[in-house]
């Protein structure tokens, strides 16, 4: 029996931050062109596809400069599209899309400024993951 190595991180653009992934959730969302109702109460749908899209929860990062290297990476506004690797089960994840809903909170103040914890960011997948 293989044994397995832990690891830790994520990779953003070619990238590597060597970060604490606290959690990885997966969300598989359909994306329909149209759904209605008929006459007779029944949906009638076309399904465009399903879409992975992940919810990414940092733990707390020590070194500021990492820490404001990847917020500074992922709030960028000219680049809105990255491929990410992601750690997924046996291999890695590779993921095209953009960030959103990205979240932090201040844990200490410092003389020299803060330090941030609890860092948490989605990331929605550029195309579907799955088509009919």
């Amino acid at each position: 029996m293989a044994s397995s190595k832990y690891t830790q991180g994520i990779s953003i653009d070619g990238i590597f931050y060597d970060i604490p992934l606290v959690s990885i959730k997966r969300n598989a969302d359909f994306l329909e062109k149209y759904a209605e109702r008929n006459e007779a109460g029944t949906v009638v749908m076309e399904t465009i596809g399903v879409y992975y899209n992940y919810t990414v929860n940092i733990g707390t990062i020590d070194d500021e400069a990492a820490y404001n290297r990847l917020f500074e990476h992922i709030t960028d506004p000219e680049n809105r599209m990255h491929v990410v690797v992601l750690p997924n089960g046996v291999s890695d994840f590779r993921f095209k899309g953009y960030f959103s809903s990205i979240s932090d909170e201040v844990e200490k103040v410092l003389d020299h400024g803060v330090t941030f914890k609890s860092l948490t960011f989605k990331m929605t997948s550029e195309k579907p993951t799955k088509k009919k």
